[in-house]
């Protein structure tokens, strides 16, 4: 090849990226309203695949049975459950919001100090003399930031036609993808492997393991332990049982557990006399704090082994990036990139043979599924 022809292919190779590229960006930039719905419906697909292969032996083995099956039952299981979350939290926080923000809320009297013995009396005189000398003028100071804050995660959680519409999209991404759910997964690793043969096919397969990991280990996990602590203080007569509910789901996320909620409602319980609902929300309260325990192996095989500033930095960054659909797939984007960037770290390479040193096979990690 003569140097004109090289100089000539330069600009056809270069003019060749640019158009790709373009048109890449132009594919993105149409599907973008559906990215969010398929990324949720691809981890729910990936999570629940086993349940669907075994739906379909119990359904004569047909397909179309148990994709009828599985979508019925993400429906019952997981969007009604949102949809009325959703709208219970918008319902709830209002006066929560408009005593913030007007001034109604001041700091609380706690009369019931003066009925604790020995100390009480001194910690009545304490707290009126804390407040005398500026408490309100503190809170008054605080809460035009607390009002903003929680005006914010509100309006984050009150976007109902944006939350359903991706819910409606992951219902439908999910049925097309238990319907074709073997032929996507050979195109995904074809694809994979094209890019960088075994490596790439290897990393498709952790990566699947990694997002089951995560919905599993970790949001099941988690949505189990909350939808049940709320329901324990909802029968408790806890005001605002919802809100401590998104509040648990969090906590439970970022796996501090349902206790930080749980065990000041059971204090306030006892402080308001009611010691048989107090005593009844402390052993439900013993229940769902250890129930992780239990769950996490039964639907995983092993814990997921992530570092918690991961998930916390999913969870948090999910939620400000995307919203309330964030909670679910932050914490599984960061899980992908933190498996597949551990297994490029811990890979070895092998030994070229023996007189050939430049001859070698291409590097394996014990971490790989081979």
């Amino acid at each position: 090849m003569t140097f004109q022809q090289q100089s000539r292919d330069v600009p056809q190779v270069m003019l060749s990226v640019l158009f790709l590229a373009l048109m890449i960006i132009a594919c993105l930039w149409v599907v973008q309203p559906f990215i969010l719905g398929f990324a949720w419906a691809g981890t729910v697909v990936i999570a629940t695949w086993p349940v669907l292969i075994r739906v379909q032996r119990i359904l004569f083995g047909r397909r179309s049975l148990a994709v009828l099956a599985m979508t019925l039952m993400l429906t019952l299981v997981f969007i009604i459950p949102v949809a009325l979350l959703v709208n219970s939290l918008v319902d709830t926080s209002g006066p929560v919001i408009s005593g913030i923000t007007s001034g109604a809320l001041t700091p609380p009297e706690l009369d019931w100090l003066n009925s604790i013995p020995l100390i009480g009396d001194k910690l009545y005189r304490g707290w009126h003399s804390l407040l005398d000398m500026g408490g309100s003028a503190i809170l008054a100071k605080v809460r035009p930031y607390v009002g903003s804050t929680t005006t914010w995660f509100v309006g984050q959680a009150a976007h109902i036609g944006r939350l359903l519409l991706h819910c409606g999209l992951m219902l439908l991404f999910s049925a097309l993808l238990y319907w074709r759910g073997e032929r996507v997964a050979e195109g995904i690793r074809h694809f994979a492997f094209r890019l960088a043969a075994q490596r790439g096919d290897a990393a498709v397969v952790l990566a699947g393991q990694a997002i089951r990991a995560v919905a599993l280990g970790v949001v099941v996990t988690a949505l189990v332990q909350a939808v049940l602590g709320g329901i324990g203080l909802a029968i408790s007569g806890i005001p605002y049982a919802t809100l401590f509910t998104v509040v648990m789901l969090m906590t439970c996320l970022v796996q501090l557990g349902p206790l930080i909620v749980l065990i000041p409602a059971v204090i306030w319980l006892y402080w308001s006399g009611d010691s048989t609902w107090g005593t009844v929300l402390l052993v439900w309260s013993c229940v769902v704090g250890t129930l992780d325990n239990f769950i996490r192996p039964m639907l995983i095989r092993m814990g997921a082994d992530l570092p918690l500033i991961l998930i916390l930095s999913g969870v948090i960054g999910g939620l400000i990036a995307f919203g309330m659909i964030g909670l679910f797939i932050g914490p599984v984007l960061l899980a992908v990139s933190w498996r597949l960037f551990s297994a490029w770290v811990n890979e070895v390479p092998v030994p070229a043979p023996s007189g050939n040193p430049d001859a070698g096979s291409a590097p394996q990690s014990d971490e790989l599924p081979r």
